[in-house]
């Protein structure tokens, strides 16, 4: 065999690994472009001292005790994985320094964060972010303790909380943005156990995920591999 001709006979499996690598690239990149589905909705967090931390459990169900932080925060995200925190922090002390302690109640501090502009529903603004000191009975839950702060508040028919303040005027945990066909949040601001916190949730928005890179990675040293051992045999 000529060397013109062995080179042609090797052109043909380059071309044709290539081509596979292409078409493989374009189909991983193409799954990990599909743009995570967005909620609009309050999400409950509880403080520690010093953060916030998602709260596993609805404010029904939430007893909290004298001294308690709690949060809400409204926002789109997809899940509790990405949802954004209140921007004040859990600091009972600051936020219960004008009401003393009284017998026979308890001080519950409450961080009430409407958000921001671009998560409000069309046509409304949200109201100032604000902190108050709910002083309620030492077995009130915190939906009670949020009742007797912030009222009025709006539920839907699953007792997902809708509304704080009468704001939003409406909607509840409407999906904004992304897939129709993904589930909705894990919201823990209803009045049964939620779900799980989802460990999927990064904040990334739809970009690809690390494995997919290390995939399309280890695709592309294949067909590398590929392409030197056939040269060796020439």
């Amino acid at each position: 065999m000529s060397p013109a001709q062995a080179t042609a006979r090797l052109r043909v499996p380059i071309v044709a690994l290539l081509a596979a690598l292409v078409a493989a690239s374009a189909v991983l990149l193409g799954a990990g472009s599909a743009q995570a589905a967005g909620y609009r909705y309050w999400s409950f967090w509880e403080g520690n001292g010093k953060n916030w931390e998602y709260a596993t459990q609805g404010p029904s169900l939430l007893r909290p005790d004298d001294g308690t932080v709690q949060g809400f925060r409204f926002a789109v995200s997809e899940d509790s994985g990405d949802a954004d925190q209140p921007r004040r922090a859990p600091d009972f002390g600051a936020i219960c320094a004008d009401t003393p302690a009284k017998d026979g109640k308890k001080r519950v501090a409450l961080v009430i964060d409407p958000g921001t502009t671009p998560d409000a529903p069309d046509g409304e603004k949200p109201p100032a972010l604000r902190t108050v000191c709910a002083q309620v009975a030492p077995d009130a839950s915190s939906a009670e303790a949020l009742a007797a702060a912030a009222k009025p508040l709006r539920y839907d028919d699953s007792a997902m909380l809708c509304a704080i303040s009468g704001y939003p005027r409406t909607g509840c945990g409407e999906q904004v943005s992304g897939d129709s066909g993904s589930a909705e949040p894990s919201d823990p601001a209803k009045t049964t156990d939620g779900p799980e916190k989802s460990d999927e949730g990064d904040g990334g928005g739809g970009g690809p995920s690390v494995g997919l890179l290390v995939g399309i990675g280890a695709v592309l040293l294949l067909g590398i591999a590929a392409v030197v051992q056939a040269r060796r045999r020439r």
